[in-house]
């Protein structure tokens, strides 16, 4: 227990910093870290990548109630954008927390894998979709804002690497579009991980210290570390150069889809 709280303290420093330098969300790092930590400590390999979503999703909680009040304050969230679209975003999270249950562990690496390719090369190609519609009506939002809930569920993440390029597409200027991406994070944040803790709540063999499949230990250790450094990361991206460093994640995010392949191939 001691040893994973103290690797969970690690990743949170790397989480938090990454998310302040980068605007990031720590899912897409957290999850492969989770991941290290349980082959680690010796956790149940049938239940890891469950556990790792699910913990991933308790922690942005946390850090996403930071980040939306940071933009609120500066007035870059839209709110009917966001009151129009959360319905849909709570809906398919929890729902797809609760398919998550129904898949292998196998059969969620796959999917996060591919995830993690198609955001590294969006990153390195600085892909960017222009601005050509507007924003659908509310069943359109609802819909859409089930989608990203569902994708982000599968894959432990806050949702901004799916919800900004879809404000962006429909005319809403980035800032704002990363403003209201933040203030979204919260309820995918809480509904994903309310519903892992459901479907994980009668689970077989999960270790002491779970809360269906979110592992509690981790939890603490990851917010601890990553909620201070987060500030730590928002003052290094005055002072670095961020675009590169874009780069470097988005290397590091194929690495790490790389590293998870391999242990499925």
């Amino acid at each position: 227990m001691l040893i994973a709280l103290l690797a969970c303290l690690g990743l949170g420093l790397v989480a938090g910093v990454l998310a302040g330098l980068l605007g990031v969300g720590g899912g897409l790092v957290i999850v492969p870290g989770l991941l290290f930590v349980f082959h680690l400590v010796g956790l149940p390999e049938t239940h890891q990548q469950h556990l790792a979503l699910g913990t991933s999703l308790a922690t942005i909680v946390f850090t996403s109630i930071a980040s939306f009040r940071a933009h609120a304050a500066r007035g870059a969230v839209r709110w009917p954008v966001f009151r129009a679209i959360a319905p849909g975003i709570i809906v398919g999270t929890f729902v797809g927390a609760q398919l998550a249950a129904l898949f292998s562990g196998v059969a969620l690496k796959w999917f996060f894998v591919g995830f993690a390719y198609l955001v590294g090369a969006q990153m390195l190609a600085d892909l960017k979709p222009a601005p050509s519609r507007q924003l659908p009506g509310l069943p359109g939002m609802s819909g859409v804002g089930g989608v990203i809930g569902a994708v982000s569920s599968w894959v432990g993440i806050g949702g901004g690497s799916l919800s900004v390029p879809f404000m962006t597409l429909c005319n809403v200027p980035v800032r704002e579009a990363i403003g209201t991406s933040a203030a979204i994070g919260l309820p995918i944040a809480l509904a994903g991980a309310a519903g892992y803790v459901a479907s994980g709540w009668h689970a077989f063999g999960l270790p002491p210290g779970s809360a269906g499949f979110v592992y509690l230990p981790a939890l603490a250790g990851i917010v601890i570390a990553s909620f201070p450094m987060a500030k730590v990361g928002a003052w290094l991206a005055h002072r670095l150069p961020v675009p590169v460093l874009k780069k470097c994640f988005a290397l590091l995010l194929i690495v790490l889809a790389t590293k998870m392949l391999l242990t499925l191939v």
